[in-house]
């Protein structure tokens, strides 16, 4: 059943998906109004609301665009599904930020296929990328994935090698300017962002450490469905997908790395983690199969954000 209402791509899908974050957004910001009682926290909130909205619709357009998924609305109710396991990310607007331009510079990485204007994609994926840093610091770690799509498709120019480092004195340059003109320490604003700390101890109810283990647990079975099944997938498709699960695994690492660490960092991961879904839904085209899988997912969210609440 499932699986019949979100196989076509319809305004009415999407227009659910919409209804669904938005409950769930307003759920949770009820639970404390007193932003209600400021024009400007109104206006933050609708911001980040629209920001989520519009990191969806990203999200589908690159699978759609690329030939990642069928004419469906998977990806988008994957993503929500997801999405939902961190609650406290609605409130997050760093992060949230960061992870829509994230998807920005992904969505013209996964491009680079085509090999069209292909200094201009590797320059506007690595500004995206180092403008995400400035909200989160590490960030800046996917751009390993700019060079390894780099390696795919066009290592063979080294004009290309050099548009990151010339993406990373544009934005910097800029950044500074902003700081002087605004007298913002630039050292002490990098100070408490670009140090590591692996420790996992942040956990402040066990509601916590059940979504991460549940997460971590479906993550993992996508990521091996997808690696066990490429050699099966259109060759064509190949690094696309490897630049997808190369995406989720950078992602992993900013998670670990970074120092503020939460469940809400883990949202760099779903939109990844929602393409290989869709893929590996569309792939095994067993309906049973595929509604086990929607139903025990939408039941781990439903229970893991509650949970959280």
């Amino acid at each position: 059943m499932i699986t019949s209402v979100f196989k076509k791509s319809t305004p009415l899908n999407y227009s659910l998906i919409i209804i669904l974050m938005l409950l769930f957004f307003f759920i949770y910001q009820f639970q404390d109004l007193s932003w209600f009682g400021s024009a400007i926290s109104i206006v933050e909130k609708v911001v980040l609301i629209s920001v989520i909205l519009a990191s969806i619709l990203v999200t589908n357009f690159i699978t759609k665009k690329n030939g990642l998924s069928k004419d469906n609305t998977y990806v988008v109710f994957f993503y929500f599904l997801l999405f939902v396991f961190f609650p406290d990310s609605f409130s997050k607007s760093n992060i949230i930020l960061a992870n829509f331009f994230l998807l920005l510079a992904l969505r013209r990485l996964i491009s680079l296929q085509s090999l069209k204007s292909a200094k201009e994609k590797i320059f506007d994926a690595s500004l995206w990328i180092i403008v995400a840093s400035l909200f989160q610091f590490w960030c800046i770690l996917f751009l390993v994935l700019v060079f390894i799509s780099i390696i795919f498709h066009v290592a063979g120019d080294y004009r290309n090698w050099i548009l990151p480092f010339i993406a990373l004195l544009a934005v910097g340059t800029l950044f500074i300017a902003f700081a002087l003109l605004f007298n913002i320490d630039i050292l002490s604003y990098y100070q408490n962002r670009a140090h590591m700390d692996f420790s996992i101890s942040y956990f402040a109810k066990s509601s916590q450490n059940w979504a991460l283990s549940i997460y971590f647990t479906v993550a993992l079975c996508f990521v091996f469905l997808m690696v066990t099944s490429l050699s099966k997938r259109p060759l064509l498709l190949h690094s696309s997908y490897k630049k997808v699960v190369a995406y989720f695994f950078i992602a992993i690492l900013v998670y670990l790395v970074s120092p503020d660490k939460s469940n809400d960092l883990l949202v760099f991961t779903v939109a990844p983690l929602a393409i290989m879904a869709t893929s590996q839904i569309e792939f095994v085209q067993q309906k049973i199969t595929n509604e086990l899988t929607f139903g025990a997912l939408i039941l781990c969210s439903l229970f893991v954000f509650f949970a959280q609440l």
